[in-house]
């Protein structure tokens, strides 16, 4: 919790005001037993009669309604501390994930990322509001209680003095026990959030293939898991509320006994032994409220550490201190026997590439299912860094350039198109919020979208969350000039355009051939007709090029080439 405390910054006003009400309300709230006594030692047998009584019922009144007042506005402060804190919490851990490198990303997990992200923020948020409002009020009470109970009479509180302890030990014991086990549960819940994750995502494969009963199974076996745990966890914090309650009880039985027999003795009065009573059932509410929130802190602490430990994740990618800047013409990217292993991987994805690309070049990447093309690109933006050797861009190691301005000068189309929640207009500014509305429109004409542009209401046409509103092949040419917006001095199309038609295929490429000759543009297909016009092919196979040159060439130098070819046209003949 340490390592989140920074995140209070700016609420420190709140955090001491909240807690400081609850102790002013507390205190008031000690002097109830006093008056109680009061009223039955002075008033009933003390014979001043309903007028004293009267009277006193009425300062009980106003200690309740400033109570109140104390309250309420202790609670305001302890909302405003805690939600303030989650809130930048939140946004934290959202912008530190968002500056992990894909390496990090891929070992945490996302399912795990986004209970952390959720839930647990969630947990802390709610931790934090119970800890500022009654940390310091329920131990205040309680040991308050124990130094009124002396005050009223000194023998007779020798029982809290015992009591109290006692107590201690049991509420701290399973305090201690519980919060491994907490942090057990929400690995548990990562599973089942994983597993929800996938079974919606994949809806249409599991229904395709039969999997139905399988997935249900698996989910069953999860959330019995968490389940099993969390009983587990509950039986345990469970023995606090009895255990407590048999304490305490045990001394209300030992006060009221000894009390009543010095009573008789005169040594006490009815209205002290009533008193000293109410001290030892306020101890007891109190304790209760303390064992409660020593279970909600104790589940607080462990999601606490849960999201400490993605905010103590250093990214595992270096980021350069070198500006991107672009040069009339030249070599502008260069592979040096450079390979790819991902982390926990037996075996390289792509190895040993050789190969260098001049300005304006289009550049093709084609080979089978699995054969590292997707790696191979994905090494240009630095989603991933080379395991061994080098790329150069313009000539310099492209580790040495900033990231964000290497990043802003690629635009890269994914496999699996995705737009976000908005207007058509607000998607194609991602990557330039000062493009106009002429340029998208030349994107989009580009990318062969103006149809889809118009058809849908124009550029401020609502997109839903992931496009889901629209289809494959939309959402794919529309992801085309999102990037063409940014007028990328390297472009990615990687797979981009696997939904599209042969027809709309080529007017896309011949459209992108004309209105980027200055871009350098990398064409990751399976389809052989994509990249016949490309000034370079490389042809993978199991992440090594087995062949690179022209079409025209590779089908004279490269089999895998020639059958991928042949295997699409059949006859070998002409597209």
């Amino acid at each position: 919790m340490k390592r989140l405390l920074p995140y209070l910054k700016g609420y420190t006003k709140e955090s001491i005001l909240g807690p400081l009400f609850k102790l002013f309300e507390a205190t008031l709230e000690l002097f109830v037993p006093l008056v109680v006594a009061a009223i039955i030692d002075n008033g009933i047998t003390g014979g001043l009669g309903s007028s004293y009584v009267i009277k006193a019922a009425l300062i009980l009144v106003a200690l309740g309604a400033v109570g109140l007042v104390f309250s309420v506005t202790a609670q305001y402060f302890a909302a405003k501390a805690s939600v303030g804190f989650a809130t930048r919490l939140r946004h934290a851990l959202f912008a530190h994930v968002g500056k992990l490198s894909y390496t990090d990303i891929d070992t945490l997990g996302t399912s795990t990322l986004v209970t952390r992200m959720t839930a647990d923020v969630n947990q802390v948020q709610s931790g934090m509001n119970l800890a500022l409002r009654l940390l310091l009020r329920s131990p205040f009470v309680v040991f308050g209680a124990m130094v009124m109970a002396f005050l009223v009479d000194a023998k007779s509180a020798m029982t809290f003095a015992v009591t109290i302890p006692a107590l201690s030990v049991v509420v701290f014991g399973i305090m201690l026990l519980s919060i491994p086990l907490y942090k057990k549960v929400q690995k548990h819940l990562d599973a089942v959030v994983r597993a929800t994750r996938e079974n919606i995502g994949g809806a249409r494969v599991i229904r395709a293939f039969g999997k139905e009963d399988g997935e249900v199974k698996s989910f069953r076996e999860k959330t019995d898991s968490l389940s099993k745990m969390q009983k587990f966890v509950g039986r345990i914090t469970g023995l606090m509320n009895p255990l407590t309650y048999i304490i305490i009880n045990l001394a209300v039985i030992i006060l009221i006994r000894t009390g009543a027999l010095r009573v008789e003795m005169g040594d006490l009065s009815q209205g002290e032994v009533i008193a000293l009573y109410n001290y030892m059932a306020q101890i007891l509410v109190e304790l209760i409220k303390l064992a409660s929130l020593i279970i909600s802190i104790t589940k607080a602490l462990a999601s606490a550490g849960r999201i400490a430990d993605v905010l103590d994740v250093k990214c595992s990618m270096a980021n350069g201190n070198i500006p991107y800047t672009a040069k009339e013409s030249g070599e502008i990217l260069a592979f040096d026997n450079a390979s790819l292993r991902y982390a926990g991987a037996g075996a390289d994805s792509v190895s040993s590439l050789s190969f260098a690309v001049n300005k304006g070049e289009t550049v093709g990447i084609i080979g089978g299912t699995g054969s590292g093309k997707s790696s191979l690109v994905s090494l240009i933006p630095r989603f991933y860094d080379a395991t061994e050797g080098e790329i150069r861009l313009w000539g310099r190691d492209i580790r040495e350039y900033d990231t964000e301005s290497l990043r802003h000068a690629i635009g890269v189309v994914p496999q699996k198109a995705v737009l976000f929640a908005g207007t058509l207009r607000d998607n194609m500014k991602w990557g330039n919020k000062e493009a106009s509305d002429d340029a998208i429109w030349s994107a989009l004409e580009t990318a062969q979208a103006t149809e889809v542009a118009k058809e849908k209401g124009g550029l401020d046409a609502l997109i839903e969350a992931g496009g889901r509103n629209l289809s494959g092949g939309q959402r794919q040419r529309l992801t085309i000039a999102r990037a063409l917006v940014k007028q990328p001095d390297i472009l990615i199309l990687d797979d981009s355009a696997s939904a599209l038609d042969f027809a709309t295929d080529a007017a896309l490429r011949a459209a992108i051939r004309k209105d980027t000759k200055d871009t350098t543009v990398f064409i990751v297909s399976q389809r052989a007709s994509s990249l016949i016009y490309a000034d370079k092919i490389i042809v993978l196979d199991d992440g090594e090029a087995v062949g690179m040159g022209t079409h025209d060439e590779l089908l004279l130098s490269c089999p895998l080439y020639k059958e991928i070819y042949e295997t699409q046209f059949q006859s070998g003949g002409e597209a």
